[in-house]
């Protein structure tokens, strides 16, 4: 019997799953050849391998457009909390060794972010968020031609986690919105079988909670460019607190790019206590080419990440 491999994506707008799926399969294959498992590339890429699901859930967010028309108290808070990950992430990279031009651009989008005697007020924290991104957009991991069209399209994807952890916007039952994305992901698990899920970006905090209450067997976690390293907007709201690894999960690699403005610096063994069979997160860095390194087929083509996933397919289907 085949094991599901089920991929969870992050942030971003509206996107074809099935493309998406696809695209996630070949990179991974690309990963594997890489990693010596050229027998097993078409394995993946037909389906073979894997019961391959792409949980998918952009659609329960609105259209860039429409995010843009939501207004109010809400949307100030969200926008405010992005500027607090942009912080954060600025005070991570200035920590490790750059060049004369980064380390300058990073120490002034410090200073757009929090400006001496500046107004406090929300809206206009909103207009120095815009202006800090502005200038992020410059880095390496971050440029606009490689990721974001603009710093207000930026703000408003990151905003999504914000919306993800502020655990309301019910809809006509009831369910709030970080319920509904985790009923997608519980959707594409199989509690028959075993299931390796591999997520990416939000996808990380969503399939941490989604886990929690799965009874199910996951023999490999691995996630992608997580922002669970946050630890002002991001960490202390992931629930259930203290952050803990879900009790069904057997091994747990977590994988980022030092390029990837994202994700910080996730060494979630740091903070994330063991479950009872005492496993823990494993973090390792990994360097991709090019000046867009969050999207998720870029971490999958990395031999150190599709290895393991190949590996884990393998002992799955022994099993």
């Amino acid at each position: 019997m085949k094991p599901r491999l089920v991929f969870v994506h992050g942030i971003g707008g509206p996107r074809d799953a099935a493309a998406e799926l696809d695209a996630w399969l070949r990179a991974l294959a690309d990963g594997a050849r890489s990693a010596g498992h050229s027998r097993r590339v078409l394995d993946l890429v037909r389906g073979w391998a894997a019961d391959a699901r792409f949980a998918y859930y952009a659609d329960l967010f609105p259209s860039s457009g429409a995010q843009g028309a939501r207004g109010g108290p809400e949307s100030d808070e969200e926008t405010r909390l992005v500027g607090q990950w942009l912080l954060e992430a600025v005070a991570e990279r200035l920590a490790e060794p750059g060049t004369d031009e980064e380390v300058r651009m990073l120490r002034h989008a410090r200073a757009q972010l929090v400006p001496e005697g500046a107004s406090q007020g929300l809206g206009e924290a909103g207009r120095h968020v815009l202006d800090a991104a502005n200038t992020l957009l410059s880095l390496p991991g971050l440029r606009t031609f490689g990721g974001w069209a603009g710093a207000q399209l930026m703000v408003l994807q990151l905003r999504q986690v914000a919306r993800y952890l502020r655990r309301a916007e019910p809809d006509e039952e009831g369910l709030t919105l970080d319920t509904r994305i985790r009923r997608r992901v519980e959707e594409a698990l199989d509690p028959a079988g075993l299931t390796i899920v591999v997520a990416h970006s939000l996808g990380t905090v969503v399939s941490l909670e989604t886990l929690h209450t799965y009874q199910g067997r996951v023999p490999l976690l691995v996630t992608l460019g997580s922002p669970m390293g946050m630890r002002t907007v991001v960490q202390p709201k992931v629930r259930p607190q203290p952050l803990r690894v879900p009790g069904i999960v057997e091994r747990w690699l977590n994988f980022w790019d030092r390029d990837d403005f994202i994700a910080g610096r996730p060494r979630l063994e740091k903070f994330v206590r063991p479950n009872d069979r005492s496993v823990l997160p494993v973090s390792r860095r990994i360097d991709s080419d090019g000046v867009w390194v969050h999207p998720a087929a870029k971490y999958l083509a990395q031999p150190a990440i599709a290895g393991p996933v190949v590996e884990a397919i393998e002992a799955a289907t022994i099993a």
